[in-house]
């Protein structure tokens, strides 16, 4: 009887170490997985953001108010500039070859033969050449008077819309102050209500409103490029125009006499 009781306690006891040996597996298990997923967690927020999720995540930060706004701003501005840019190229025309081809056409079949090829020629000064022709019947002065004429119209048809582009770049910076103004006043706000100058608050408020005027300056200096690259193609094809004016009067005047 001794024995048999002996036999229980002892298997009992095995049974009870048994089971606090496996809780103590398990429950190591269990901490050494919440430590590697903290690792990971902590490693996932150490781990530095893509260029497109760091700018997507200062544009939440910024605020949807101004920011999108700016950023309408930053959209328009390059529409234009990219129909700008398209328009000043395809009305870009070899001056030099165009007057030969021009001086050639009166020499050998003339005012008809030149306007031919002017109709056939993209570009102002194709047009402007054409004008000038179209008038020669009215006289040297008349023809004059086309080309100048013609030549302020087409002036206005390279211009059109840019300035829409320097009503961007002024406004872009401009909407970004204004956030930050905002943005301060939001923070002394928050101040006087918690009547602490504690520096988390002061600190994101300040954030926040420095990203607005962050982008609104990125905006306009990315609009600053595309406007001086117009604006130089601009004046290369009016200064073009110019000389070519010059040179059909040179050409008129010869083909007269």
């Amino acid at each position: 009887m001794k024995r048999l009781f002996s036999i229980l306690a002892i298997t009992g006891m095995m049974a009870f170490g048994t089971a606090n040996a496996t809780a103590i597996a398990n429950t190591s298990t269990a901490v050494t997985t919440v430590a590697s997923i903290t690792q990971d967690d902590t490693a996932a927020a150490d781990e530095p953001l893509g260029f497109h999720q760091e700018l997507k995540k200062r544009f939440i930060e910024g605020g949807a108010g101004f920011m999108g706004i700016v950023l309408l701003c930053l959209i328009l501005g390059l529409a234009i500039a990219i129909e700008r840019i398209i328009f000043l190229n395809l009305s870009t025309t070899n001056t030099k070859k165009l007057t030969q081809s021009v001086e050639d056409a009166l020499s050998s079949g003339g005012v008809e033969a030149a306007k031919e090829v002017c109709r056939n020629t993209k570009g102002p000064i194709a047009s402007i050449y054409y004008q000038g022709l179209d008038r020669t019947d009215e006289g040297l002065e008349a023809a004059e008077k086309a080309v100048v004429a013609y030549g302020g119209v087409q002036m206005g048809q390279l211009e059109k819309n840019v300035s829409w582009i320097s009503l961007f770049i002024a406004l872009a910076p401009m909407l970004g102050f204004m956030g930050t103004v905002i943005g301060m006043i939001q923070a002394f706000d928050k101040i006087e209500a918690a009547g602490d100058m504690q520096p988390s608050l002061v600190a994101g408020g300040i954030k926040v409103a420095l990203l607005t005027t962050v982008f609104g300056l990125v905006v306009a200096i990315i609009l600053q490029i595309f406007y001086n690259y117009i604006i130089a193609k601009i004046d290369s094809i009016v200064n073009d125009m110019e000389d070519a004016s010059i040179t059909l009067m040179d050409l008129l005047i010869r083909n007269k006499k």
